[in-house]
C-alpha cells in the first residue's frame, strides 16, 4: 500500500485518508474515490489530497478485519460477528458464558504486522449476552495479503465463548448467635441468575459440623455452595470438615484474589461444592466470582489455577468488608 499525497485528477479507486468538508457534504475518511468525488473536488480548488493507494496482493481494511473475525472463531458456536465497519469486526457474546482465550496464539496474531490487531477482555471474563468479547482493528486502510494470511493461520480457533453447564445450585447457609443470618442471599442468586442458574434451594443451618454435614449430603443439585456464618480459617474448619465427613473431599482451600482469599473447592461425588467467602454477600467483584462462573461453565478449576489468579487478583477493596486491607 501507498501512501501520501497525489494530484486529485489521479486519484481515482484510491481510499480518502483524511475527512474533507464540502458544500453539499462531507467526504469521509476510508471512502475509495470515484470520479464524481474528484470532480467535485477539483470544483473547489482542492488540487491535491492525501490517499491510500492499495497494490497488488493488498486487502482492504473491511474485508481483512472479517477475515481475521472468521478465523480466531472457527466453527465455535456461542459468538457473533458484527458488520465490518472502518476496519473494525466485534465479535459478540450470543449468551452468557466464559471468554476461554489462547493467549499465546492471540499474542502469535498480534505480533505478525503492526496494522493487524485485535484485542480481547481478560482470559475467562465472565460475559452476558451481547458482551463484547474481542475487537478486531485493521489500522491502516489496507494490509498484505501475506501477512493477513499469517494473522489468521496465527490465531485461527483461538476465541470461544464457554456457555453454562450447570442449571441448578443449592445454597446452604451456616448460622451462628449475632450472625448474617441470609444476608448475602440475594447477591448470590443474582450471580448465579448471570449464568442462566436457578438457585433451588436456599437451606439455613447451625455452624456446627453435624448439621452442616447433613445438608451437603441431602443437596440434589448440579452445584452446592455453602456461605458460613463464621469465616472458614482453616482446612480442618467447621464447612471443609463436614463435607470430608458428608463423604466429599476438598481439593483446595484458600486462593490468592483479594476480596476472597477464605474459598475452598471441592467435591461431592460428582457434585462441585464451592465454600464461599464471606465477601461474596457482597454483589461486589471478588474472588470467588472467578471461580464460581468457571465451575458454572464446565471449567476445571484446578489449585494452579487458583494460584495463577493472584497476578492481577488485588481487587477494589469493599466498603462493608468487616476486616478491610489496611486495618
Amino acid at each position: 500500500m501507498k501512501f501520501g499525497p497525489i494530484d486529485t485528477a489521479q486519484a481515482e479507486g484510491a481510499v480518502l485518508a483524511h475527512s474533507i468538508a464540502l458544500p453539499s457534504g462531507r467526504l469521509r475518511k476510508g471512502l475509495r474515490l470515484e470520479p464524481a468525488h474528484l470532480a467535485e473536488l477539483r470544483a473547489e480548488g482542492i488540487d491535491s489530497i492525501i490517499v491510500a493507494q492499495l497494490a497488488s496482493g493488498d486487502v482492504d481494511e473491511n474485508t481483512a478485519a472479517a477475515q481475521v473475525a472468521q478465523a480466531v472463531l472457527a466453527a465455535h458456536p456461542h459468538l457473533t460477528m458484527s458488520r465490518a465497519f472502518t476496519g473494525r469486526v466485534n465479535l459478540l457474546a450470543d449468551g452468557p458464558g466464559v471468554a476461554q482465550l489462547d493467549v499465546s496464539a492471540l499474542e502469535a496474531l498480534n505480533a505478525v504486522h503492526p496494522m493487524i490487531t485485535l484485542a480481547t477482555v481478560p482470559p475467562f471474563q465472565q460475559m452476558a449476552a451481547g458482551g463484547m468479547v474481542a475487537t478486531i482493528k485493521i489500522i491502516s486502510y489496507a494490509v498484505a495479503q501475506s501477512d493477513l494470511t499469517a494473522a489468521c493461520d496465527a490465531g485461527r480457533g483461538a476465541i470461544r465463548l464457554v456457555p453454562p453447564q450447570i442449571k441448578d445450585a443449592t445454597l446452604i447457609i451456616t448460622e451462628i448467635d449475632g450472625g448474617a443470618g441470609d444476608k448475602g442471599k440475594k447477591a448470590i442468586a443474582d450471580r448465579l441468575s448471570a449464568l442462566d442458574v436457578d438457585l433451588k434451594k436456599v437451606v439455613m443451618v447451625p455452624h456446627e459440623v453435624t448439621a452442616l454435614r447433613d445438608a451437603i449430603a441431602v443437596a440434589d443439585t448440579a452445584l452446592t455452595l455453602i456461605l458460613t456464618g463464621s469465616a472458614t480459617s482453616d482446612i480442618d474448619d467447621v464447612a471443609p470438615q463436614a463435607l470430608r465427613a458428608a463423604g466429599g473431599e476438598v481439593s483446595h482451600f484458600g486462593m490468592p484474589v483479594d476480596p476472597g482469599n477464605l474459598l475452598f473447592l471441592g467435591q461431592m461425588g460428582d457434585t462441585p461444592v464451592i465454600g464461599l467467602p464471606g465477601c461474596a454477600r457482597s454483589p461486589a467483584l471478588n474472588g470467588a466470582d472467578w471461580v464460581l462462573s468457571r465451575v458454572i461453565c464446565g471449567i476445571e478449576v484446578s489449585p494452579r489455577d487458583i494460584a495463577r489468579m493472584g497476578v492481577g487478583g488485588l481487587l477494589k477493596e469493599i466498603a462493608t468488608r468487616p476486616q478491610p486491607r489496611r486495618g
